[in-house]
């Protein structure tokens, strides 16, 4: 209730703005007496685009009708009287209207508390004592400004319109003393019919009246004209601010949205919602129809009473002006609110929202035009921008693609909602040289037309989407998302479609991958400086450990995804790829938890682990497994102190978590440098299931490493489940690195016959007698 207790401060100007997000849709009595109630229920947890939130929607619509209805019957008394009535109304008139469209009420109440909120928090800035450099969000020094120069529009627009009238009244009662100069003249042709001195006196009056008349309308017609240059002037101004204005909010204002909105795509933050860029928008159409109407108007009066000079002209220039303005606000304005998926998979449903920000100042709504979506090549882009007759080729065929716009009367949005689009097809170019079908790029064409103003004027408007790659198969997912993450983060504003800098300095790669890193596996833990030294040494075969010393140096592309790594069977962003995919399927609390190193080689893990108590290990990421993590531990012994576990991939941690593989090796005690490993992994072991009474043994899978290798004086092999008697190790490599992979067969078999009732169990599938010989080592 907190925030309506806010908003009931509100004064002046955003009290107003406030009063008028209410209406019939919704009443601002209702937002009132269930205050506590509407702000305490899941409204942004509802996924406006998904119909299986539907049924959430209604049962939020079921509770804010019963909530009324008991406020309702709660009201006693003379005064309650009448409250009682209204408010059993509302529930009724809110029933009826979401009962068939739950999500609108949703999409209401989510517009209505957001630019409380916005509001509440423009007045605190405003009022407070920090400097106008540190407001916050909307309230912002430039949008402070942006404020007041519409409200300097909207003083000239009324001056202009003032001055309009005036003229209008001038011109009007010239009209009528020029009427009355031609009916004096049309006298003297009467006078013929008069005595001589009567028609002598009768002519002198005549004379005198037309004299003074014509010098009148000689004075007048100077006036009416410096009335109408003085107009022009005005509107020239004014149009000039308005220019200047629109270039403010298209040029930066909603091109910087759109960048956020590509950064988005890289797991950069959100790019925040389009209602203060519409409000602006609509403040403009308005403005620019304002303006455009006086104008006609002036041209009007011209036309009405022609007199030679040069307004004809000025007003001809000034009508063409604010055409061009209002063309550029509208095709600006028609934009992709939702993007499609930026890796699009054939065969695979897709949706995207396509938005027209002055959809409802203009009406256009009240024709609601369709919008249809086709797949184009990077080379018909390029031709579509440069205005070149495509012949509306595309290079795909997308089903329903198709939608028509929709009017959204709570929040004034217009925009087309399309929920079920599906690639069946793909036209590929011809590549060039080294490319690959996942450095293709396509782009979804958005494209409708429609009128404003009693059809005056028809527009043609059309959005490209950010760059698509597109793929058949999930096997390119890696190497399309690479190409999509480098067009996202080094594209630059106005750029001929999809052209992006073969090479970037380190550091601006940096920012890239760690924006990326912390999205995908969704922790405030990004990558530190050493992380990045130890990637550098990685992409440039290198051995400086200082960041600075990359500073710069540059990356191809090349270097990043289409050749290997010097020593490597796979590309730099193919590995760091890995490593996200594992730390985001199966590791992400251990990595928020510190408990991973990762970015560390062989070699540094060495000179961490050499000076530590023996038992000390520290987890990191595998130099030869891609998306591998290898156990690196210290443990003095008569060949070496330090040792290293073959990798564990995903696969392996799909089987037996990384936490039970550790809780399984006694002889790991401290988590590098020196955390006791229970402490900080025993809250994600899996716990010991009861022993089953169904006649079922239940099987386990345990970690174990050879007796002998790294863990002499450790627990003996018979101590633990299934262990082998100690013999040399084939799966021991010269590196001291143990190799699970022929053991996970085994062990599955072990499991499957464990799975058995022992009543039936037939001798005879009986593992061989050298089956354990083979599976001794790593698990039983």
């Amino acid at each position: 209730m907190a925030g309506w207790i806010q908003a009931q401060q509100l004064q002046g100007d955003a009290l107003r703005q406030m009063q008028v997000l209410y209406g019939q849709h919704f009443p601002i009595e209702v937002r009132h007496y269930l205050a506590q109630w509407i702000e305490s229920q899941p409204w942004d947890a509802i996924d406006l685009d998904n119909p299986q939130d539907r049924a959430q929607a209604t049962q939020l619509l079921e509770g804010l009708v019963q909530e009324l209805q008991k406020k309702a019957e709660h009201q006693v008394g003379e005064d309650g009287f009448l409250l009682k009535i209204k408010l059993g109304h509302y529930a009724t008139q809110l029933q009826n209207t979401y009962d068939r469209c739950p999500m609108e009420l949703v999409r209401c109440i989510r517009h209505i508390l957001y630019n409380e909120q916005r509001l509440v928090r423009e007045a605190n800035n405003v009022s407070g004592t920090s400097p106008v450099g540190s407001l916050a969000d909307a309230m912002s020094q430039k949008h402070l400004q942006i404020n007041q120069t519409f409200e300097e529009l909207r003083l000239v627009t009324q001056d202009t319109e003032n001055e309009l009238k005036k003229l209008q009244q001038t011109q009007e009662y010239f009209i009528i003393q020029y009427q009355e100069s031609l009916r004096v003249q049309a006298q003297f042709a009467g006078l013929a019919q008069l005595n001589p001195q009567e028609r002598l006196s009768r002519e002198t009056a005549l004379q005198q009246k037309q004299v003074s008349l014509e010098a009148w309308l000689q004075r007048e017609a100077q006036t009416l004209q410096q009335y109408r240059v003085e107009l022009a002037e005005k509107h020239q101004k004014t149009l000039q601010l308005l220019r200047k204005q629109q270039t403010i909010i298209l040029d930066d204002e909603l091109i910087q949205w759109k960048r956020r909105q590509q950064l988005a795509g890289n797991g950069g933050p959100p790019e925040g919602s389009l209602d203060v860029l519409q409000s602006w928008c609509e403040k403009l159409a308005e403005i620019i129809w304002q303006n455009r109407q006086q104008i006609r108007r002036a041209e009007h009066l011209c036309q009405q009473l022609p007199i030679p000079g040069p307004v004809e002209e000025m007003l001809a220039e000034v009508n063409a002006t604010i055409t061009d303005i209002i063309s550029a606000l509208v095709t600006s304005t028609f934009i992709i609110e939702k993007q499609p998926p930026q890796v699009l998979k054939t065969q695979t449903k897709f949706a995207a929202t396509v938005r027209l920000l002055v959809g409802g100042k203009l009406n256009v709504h009240m024709n609601p035009p369709q919008v249809k979506a086709t797949i184009i090549s990077e080379q018909q882009a390029k031709s579509l921008l440069k205005n070149e007759n495509t012949r509306n080729e595309c290079s795909g065929e997308i089903l329903n693609n198709c939608c028509v716009m929709e009017y959204h009367q709570a929040t004034g949005t217009l925009s087309a909602h399309f929920r079920n689009m599906s690639l069946k097809r793909i036209k590929r170019a011809d590549r060039r040289g080294a490319e690959s079908v996942t450095e293709e790029k396509f782009t979804v064409l958005f494209e409708s037309q429609f009128s404003v103003g009693s059809n005056e004027l028809v527009f043609q408007v059309k959005t490209l989407s950010l760059p698509v790659v597109v793929i058949v198969h999930g096997s390119q997912d890696h190497n399309a998302t690479a190409t999509v993450l480098w067009d996202n983060a080094f594209a630059e504003p106005g750029r001929v479609p999809f052209a992006v800098p073969d090479k970037v300095l380190w550091p601006q790669l940096c920012e890239a991958l760690n924006m990326k890193f912390k999205a995908e596996v969704q922790s405030n833990r990004g990558l530190t400086k050493e992380n990045l030294v130890f990637l550098a040494q990685k992409l440039f075969n290198s051995s400086t450990s200082h960041l600075e010393d990359y500073n710069g140096m540059s990356v191809s592309w090349s270097q990043f995804n289409r050749e290997n790594l010097p020593g490597w069977n796979y590309t730099f962003w193919q590995w760091f790829d890995g490593v996200m995919e594992v730390l985001k399927k199966h590791h992400k609390p251990h990595w928020n938890d510190g408990a991973i190193l990762g970015f560390v080689n062989k070699q540094q893990a060495h000179d961490l682990l050499i000076n530590k108590p023996d038992g000390t290990f520290l987890l990191r990421f595998s130099d030869s497994e891609i998306g591998g993590i290898t156990i690196a531990w210290k443990f003095d012994s008569p060949d070496r102190n330090l040792w290293n576990l073959k990798p564990f991939t995903t696969r392996d941690f799909s089987i037996r978590s990384l936490a039970d593989r550790l809780g399984d090796l006694s002889y790991l005690i401290y988590v590098f440098p020196d955390r006791p490993k229970d402490e900080v992994f025993s809250k994600y072991y899996t716990p010991v299931l009861a022993k089953a009474v169904d006649g079922y043994v239940k099987p386990q899978i345990k970690q174990v490493v050879p007796d002998g290798e790294g863990t002499r004086g450790m627990p003996a092999p018979s101590d633990l489940p299934l262990a082998l008697s100690p013999s040399p190790d084939p799966v021991l490599d010269q590196d001291g690195e143990f190799d699970l992979d022929e053991t996970m067969d085994v062990a599955r078999h072990v499991e499957e016959l464990l799975r058995r009732p022992m009543d039936s169990l037939d001798p005879r599938l009986s593992p061989p007698a050298g089956l354990f010989t083979a599976a001794r080592g790593s698990l039983s």
